[in-house]
């Protein structure tokens, strides 16, 4: 059967594995990535690296490649696979947004220039640099909506332009992170461009952002805990086959694990070291290194972990069986 493309789905943004020498560990990576590929069919039929969970910022411009590369050899039969592109220039994002697709991406998640988030930005600047990039590198686009309390923050008219003048921008990853502002700009989305995939990525609240009806998620959080996300997620996306307690259990035990590793913020460097954490105690990596200038976490803030796995029940998974012969 051949693959579809989807932007409507579950996107988890896949961690990666280090050495002790913070080279990448792509046996362990390849394993994890057969692990995440038994939830397609599930709710989950893409995923994302090179995002933040990813640690983008801290991996070389030919690691973002090989991480791709590797994506795609291990899952891109079926799954769609999906690159982040973080860089300063429109340039360098082209040629990045390039190597993704070589690498095999079918898409990228466009990050606003970092810059923006100190400086702000031109409002036209934003538009130009999605255009640019979408066709400089002819590659599907998920745009990444930075919060509402940013400067890198795109106003609901500039993702409307985006979405009806460009059409390589399929899906918007909803990062606005102000429920008012976020239930407001994701109905009038709806209403000006149907077509348009919209995602949240809260996974601090996951269930209560998919209340207005999105069309998946592309958090870190479903590369952690797959086993509850996805059954949560047919929960909201089928609303007249379940009832609202349905809902509401899946989303009790959903906290406990989510407030382990985000502690009711928004994801961040710790978070994500929280969230390898939690990778390691299930015995799906065996080291939660992180690259630096994230630190390692004390035992306190591993016991949390440990805790929100046990109150969320969430066992070990056995890798044996997804690990090279």
């Amino acid at each position: 059967m051949a693959k579809v493309k989807t932007f409507k789905t579950i996107f988890p943004a896949v961690s990666v594995p280090l050495n002790d020498d913070y080279s990448i560990n792509e046996p362990e990576f390849r394993a994890y990535l057969r692990w995440i590929k038994t939830f397609y069919g599930k709710g989950m039929d893409g995923l994302v690296c090179n995002g933040h969970t990813g640690e983008i910022t801290g991996l070389t411009r030919a690691e973002r490649k090989r991480v791709v590369k590797i994506c795609a050899e291990e899952c891109g039969d079926v799954m769609t696979i999906i690159s982040g592109v973080n860089c300063e220039n429109t340039a360098e994002s082209i040629e990045m947004a390039k190597e993704a697709k070589e690498a095999g991406a079918d898409g990228i998640l466009l990050m606003p220039p970092h810059m923006w988030l100190r400086f702000g930005m031109n409002p036209d600047a934003p538009f130009e640099y999605v255009k640019d990039v979408a066709e400089g590198a002819d590659i599907d686009i998920i745009i990444h909506l930075y919060p509402a309390t940013s400067k890198a923050f795109y106003p609901v008219e500039t993702l409307i332009k985006m979405c009806k003048e460009i059409d390589h921008v399929k899906c918007i990853k909803m990062g606005t992170r102000v429920t008012s502002i976020y239930e407001h700009d994701v109905r009038l989305l709806r209403q000006e461009c149907p077509d348009i995939s919209l995602i949240t990525c809260h996974d601090e609240t996951l269930c209560v952002s998919w209340f207005p009806g999105m069309d998946g998620a592309l958090i870190g959080f479903a590369g952690c805990v797959p086993e509850i996300i996805c059954p949560a997620r047919e929960v909201f996306a089928n609303p007249d086959k379940h009832t609202l307690k349905e809902a509401q259990d899946w989303s009790d035990r959903i906290y406990h694990i989510s407030q382990a590793i985000y502690g009711g913020g928004q994801p961040s460097g710790e978070a994500h070291a929280r969230l390898k954490e939690a990778l390691k105690q299930r015995g799906i990596f065996s080291s939660a290194l992180m690259r630096k200038p994230v630190l390692p976490l004390n035992q306190e803030e591993k016991d949390w972990v440990a805790l929100g796995l046990e109150r969320s029940q969430l066992p070990e998974v056995d890798m044996t069986q997804f690990e090279d012969k």
